[in-house]
C-alpha cells in the first residue's frame, strides 16, 4: 500500500477516513476525517481525549494523537467512499506505551532484532443474534449438534457470503466458512500473515462482521459465552516463526517430534510457562471464564481448555500441534484484544526461547473424558480476578509487555472486576432472600 493517504483517496474515490485505534478493553475508537484533511492528519494525527476511552489517562492529560499507519488502510468494501486506517497513539511527541498497537509493534521489533518474524492466523468465532441480544437470529437453528449444518449456514448465506466476498476483494485469502458448534454461531477463516497485519485484519474483521450483520437487520457478537449451555466464541491462534527472509519457517523440523523444531518447542515452552498469567490477556472479561471453565454443552463438548496441557492433533487440549512447523493456541476467546493477543503470544514465546523453556509432558488423552487423571499440570484461572493475580505475579511477562502497559491494564481490569463484584444479581436474591 502506498504511504500517501491523500493520493489513496484520490485514486480510489474515498471521501472519508476512519482513523481508528483500539483501547485496552478492545473498544474500537475512531474519528471520521474528510479526505481533504487527511494529509494533515497523516502528519500530525487526529486528537482524542484519552480519558474518554479505556486507557489509564486523566482528563488533565494533553491530547492523545492517533497517527494513521498508511500500510493498514482498507477501503470499506460495503461503503466505498470510506476507508479505515489503524493508528498509533502518541502524546507529547512520545508513544503512548500502554496503547495496544504500540505494545505489539514494540514486541514485533524486539523479535525482529533476534531474527524472528512471527506469523499468525486467527479463527474468530461469532454469533448472529437478534438486535436485542436475547436470542440467536435463526429460529430453525435448533439441532443438538449444529456444527457444519449446511441448511443453517445457507439460511445465513446472504450475511456470510457478503463478508467473504469482501475478504476476497481485499485479498485476504479467505478459504472456508462454516456454521460452528453452537446454534447461531459461525467461523470464517482467512490466510495467516505477519502478526501486525493479522492484528489489523482481526480488528477490521470484527468491525466488518458487526457492520454487515446490522445491514441485514441482525447483530453479531464475539462475546465469549453469550448463551448458557451453548459452545462459546473462541479465537484460536495458529503460530509460527520465520527467518529474516520470511521464506523459512524456523519452527519446522521434520526430524523432531511432531515436526516442531527446538526453537518451536522453546517458544511453546514459553506459552506453557506463562499460560495462567497470559489468560488475563487472552481471556480478558468476566464472561471469558464462563467459556474456559464451562460444563458440557448441548453439543457434548465445550471445545475450550481448562488445564495447561499440549498435544498433537487433538482438540481437547490448550495447545495442539496439528502439523509440522506451527501450533494452535486454543485458549483465546472472542473478547481478546486483536493487538494484545498477538503481543502476549510474542512476549511469552520470546521468553521461552531465551530461557530455553521446555513445554513439559505431551498428553494425547481425551481431556474431556480423562482430564481428571492429569494431576501435574496447572489449572487455568477460574475467574478474571484469579487471572489478574496470576498476571500480576508474573514479573517477566509484565516486563516483556512493558511496565507502563501492564500497570495500566491491571489497574483498569481490577476496577472492572470490582464493578462486577459489587453488582447485585438475581442469583443472590434467589439463593439468599429466604435465609
Amino acid at each position: 500500500m502506498g504511504n500517501d493517504l491523500a493520493a489513496f483517496a484520490k485514486e480510489n474515490g474515498v471521501k472519508y477516513f476512519m482513523i481508528s485505534y483500539t483501547d485496552l478493553f478492545s473498544g474500537q475508537r475512531a474519528k471520521l476525517v474528510p479526505a481533504q484533511a487527511i494529509a494533515d492528519m497523516q502528519k500530525d494525527g487526529a486528537g482524542f481525549a484519552g480519558f474518554a476511552t479505556w486507557l489509564d489517562l486523566t482528563p488533565a492529560h494533553p491530547d492523545m494523537l492517533a497517527v494513521p499507519d498508511p500500510d493498514s488502510v482498507i477501503q470499506l468494501p460495503w461503503k466505498k467512499d470510506v476507508a479505515w486506517v489503524a493508528a498509533n497513539c502518541i502524546m507529547d511527541d512520545k508513544e503512548v506505551n500502554q496503547a495496544p498497537r504500540n505494545t505489539l509493534k514494540r514486541l514485533i521489533d524486539e523479535a525482529a532484532r533476534d531474527g524472528m518474524h512471527v506469523k499468525t492466523g486467527v479463527e474468530a468465532e461469532f454469533f448472529l443474534i437478534s438486535p436485542d441480544g436475547k436470542a440467536i437470529s435463526d429460529e430453525y437453528d435448533t439441532a443438538s449438534k449444529p456444527c457444519y449444518d449446511q441448511q443453517a449456514v445457507m439460511r445465513r448465506y446472504d450475511v456470510i457470503a457478503e463478508i467473504c466476498d469482501h475478504m476476497l476483494a481485499l485479498g485476504w485469502g479467505p478459504y472456508q466458512n462454516d456454521h460452528e458448534d453452537a446454534n447461531g454461531q459461525f467461523e470464517m477463516n482467512w490466510t495467516f500473515d505477519h502478526a501486525l497485519a493479522t492484528a489489523d485484519k482481526h480488528s477490521f474483521f470484527k468491525f466488518m462482521v458487526k457492520s454487515i450483520a446490522e445491514k441485514h437487520g441482525l447483530r453479531a457478537t464475539f462475546m465469549p459465552k453469550p448463551f448458557q449451555g451453548l459452545t462459546g466464541n473462541g479465537c484460536h491462534a495458529h503460530i509460527s516463526v520465520w527467518d529474516e527472509t520470511g521464506k523459512t519457517n524456523v519452527f519446522a523440523d521434520n526430524s523432531q517430534e511432531l515436526g516442531l523444531s527446538a526453537k518451536g518447542r522453546n517458544f511453546l515452552g514459553g506459552i506453557m510457562k506463562h499460560a495462567s498469567a497470559l489468560a488475563a490477556i487472552t481471556n480478558p472479561t468476566v464472561n471469558s471464564y464462563k467459556r474456559i471453565n464451562a460444563p458440557r454443552t448441548i453439543s457434548g463438548a465445550t471445545w475450550a481448555p481448562n488445564t495447561v496441557t499440549w498435544t498433537g492433533n487433538n482438540r481437547t487440549h490448550m495447545v495442539r500441534v496439528p502439523g509440522p512447523g506451527r501450533f494452535e493456541l486454543r485458549l483465546p476467546d472472542g473478547a481478546a484484544n486483536p493487538y494484545l493477543l498477538q503481543a502476549v503470544i510474542i512476549a511469552a514465546g520470546l521468553d521461552g526461547i531465551r530461557s530455553k523453556a521446555d513445554p513439559g509432558k505431551r498428553y494425547d488423552i481425551d481431556m474431556y473424558q480423562l482430564g481428571h487423571t492429569v494431576t501435574d499440570a496447572p489449572k487455568l484461572p477460574l475467574n478474571l480476578l484469579d487471572a489478574l493475580r496470576e498476571f500480576d505475579r508474573d514479573k517477566s511477562l509484565k516486563a516483556a509487555l512493558g511496565e507502563e502497559f501492564s500497570s495500566a491494564y491491571l489497574k483498569l481490569k481490577q476496577q472492572e472486576w470490582n464493578s462486577y463484584a459489587s453488582h447485585f444479581t438475581q442469583w443472590e436474591r434467589d439463593h439468599t432472600l429466604d435465609i
